[in-house]
């Protein structure tokens, strides 16, 4: 099948998204990617709770200042961020 336009559409991560992923204009698949990269990179994941993300002080601002989120609400808070 034909890709989905709408995935391919490239969005601008907002500001604070930026942080951790950049502000080129991508994909929103490339930006989850990103942020999942991100988290890895630097560890985030709770080790003893595999779907929580623990926020450093760039997600945090992503995540509506909550130091923890399921990786299903990161999705959603991360979204909020896509223009």
């Amino acid at each position: 099948g034909r890709p989905n336009p709408a995935c391919m559409k490239r969005i601008t991560p907002s500001a604070d998204l930026a942080a951790a992923v950049g502000n080129q204009p991508m994909p929103r698949t490339e930006i989850t990617k990103k942020v999942w990269a991100y988290i890895k990179r630097k560890g985030l994941q709770d080790p003893r709770e595999k779907r929580m993300i623990n926020a450093d002080d760039n997600l945090r601002k992503v995540f509506g200042g909550k130091n923890k989120v399921s990786m299903f609400e990161m999705t959603a808070l991360v979204n909020k961020h896509l223009k």
